[in-house]
């Protein structure tokens, strides 16, 4: 899956695939074979976590 490398596009890109079609950022990334650790890591670089209750990166 080609997702977007820039990590602002990628919280916004994320957060709106989970709103719109993942319960869960586990099901997001296995649905779309991508590396959970991976992606959390990164967008932690930039003060985003993923919060479990929301749903979403904040």
């Amino acid at each position: 899956m080609n997702i977007p490398n820039d990590p602002m596009m990628l919280v916004s890109y994320l957060n709106t695939q989970l709103r719109d079609f993942y319960p869960s950022l586990e099901e997001l990334c296995k649905s779309l074979d991508l590396d959970q650790q991976q992606i959390c890591d990164k967008l932690k670089a930039v003060d985003y976590s993923y919060d479990t209750a929301t749903n979403r990166f904040i």
